[in-house]
């Protein structure tokens, strides 16, 4: 049945699962950048050693929520026509490709990978991730993507003839 905002393919009992999913990396990714910044600051190779962790787990959740986000995305022609939906997308890949090749750099060269490259990448993937979370925002609260409400047929179509909420 039609609705009339755009709907979240992938769901779970009607509860989009990408918002879920998003999460994950968003945490391990910024855990990453804020390691790197603390073995700058102390040189611990420890916060190396936990970077390249939350970086490896982010990129596998990062993955997960690309599923569901692409389910989405083709999921429903609606949310192709956004262009915030392709700004939203396309920036996550660039972000999810930088983090990708910061984690072979530091498979490949340990601590020593941290400094300068590990840490330009991390902040340059964090400064990308805010981009991309505001577009998904902008989705979300401007274009409604995923908000529920009821069939069509029975939505009026204009704001002015909604009818407010009754009181209890």
């Amino acid at each position: 049945m039609a609705t009339r905002n755009p709907v979240s393919t992938a769901n779970f009992m009607g509860h989009p699962l990408h918002p879920l999913l998003v999460t994950l990396p968003i945490g391990l990714f910024t855990g990453t950048l804020i390691c790197d910044l603390l073995y700058w600051a102390t040189a611990d190779a420890g916060f190396a050693t936990a970077a390249i962790w939350l970086l490896g787990v982010g990129l596998v959740a990062a993955a997960l929520a690309a599923v569901a986000g692409l389910t989405d995305f083709l999921g429903d022609a609606r949310i192709r026509g956004v262009s915030d939906a392709w700004e939203h997308a396309i920036g996550n890949v660039i972000m999810v490709l930088l983090q990708l090749f910061s984690f072979y750099w530091r498979y490949r060269y340990g601590a020593s990978a941290v400094l300068p490259v590990g840490l330009i990448l991390s902040v340059v993937a964090v400064l990308i991730m805010l981009f991309t979370g505001w577009k998904g925002g902008e989705l979300v609260f401007r274009h409604r993507v995923a908000v529920y409400d009821e069939p069509a047929a029975s939505a009026p179509s204009r704001p002015d003839q909604r009818q407010p909420p009754r009181a209890a």
